[in-house]
């Protein structure tokens, strides 16, 4: 007998907090299948967007910053995070956003507010590692749960 499986597509993004030894600052990873991403971007700003080939880069590079300044918020000690947006780049399917804050204290706590791509998927998941001082802690935002706290 042959069994016929439909395929049942994941949504699953990856972010890693991870405060550097040497410079003090907190640097942020965004992993996000792009496919979504683009759907996400498109229908929240109104206009195409092509992350593999962007028409203009200037203008996806502030697209993906405000969407991801709106959709992840982090707070160190209690005190909300200002995140420079660096970048992005591609792997296989997923684009790699990546952003830095100027120098903190040594973190104690980590607080994140993650609900990337939740309006596009209701099944959407949301992976948070944070590494402070070789210590590393982690977990799963099932939708709608958006956040989640880690001590040190």
């Amino acid at each position: 007998m042959i069994w016929l499986h439909s395929f049942h597509p994941f949504y699953v993004s990856v972010t890693e907090i991870e405060q550097n030894p040497q410079t003090k600052t907190v640097q942020v990873s965004v992993r996000i299948f792009y496919d979504d991403f683009e759907k996400a971007l498109t229908k929240q700003y109104k206009s195409q967007v092509n992350i593999l080939k962007p028409v203009d880069r200037k203008k996806l590079d502030l697209l993906i910053a405000d969407y991801i300044s709106n959709h992840l918020k982090i707070k160190a000690n209690a005190k909300t995070l200002s995140l420079k947006y660096l970048g992005y780049e591609i792997e296989e399917e997923a684009a790699w956003c990546y952003f830095e804050t100027e120098k903190q204290a040594e973190v104690q706590s980590i607080t994140v507010m993650n609900n990337i791509l939740f309006e596009q998927h209701t099944t959407q998941i949301n992976m948070i590692h944070a590494i402070v001082n070789g210590k590393r802690k982690s977990s799963k935002l099932n939708n709608p749960a958006n956040s989640v706290s880690f001590q040190f």
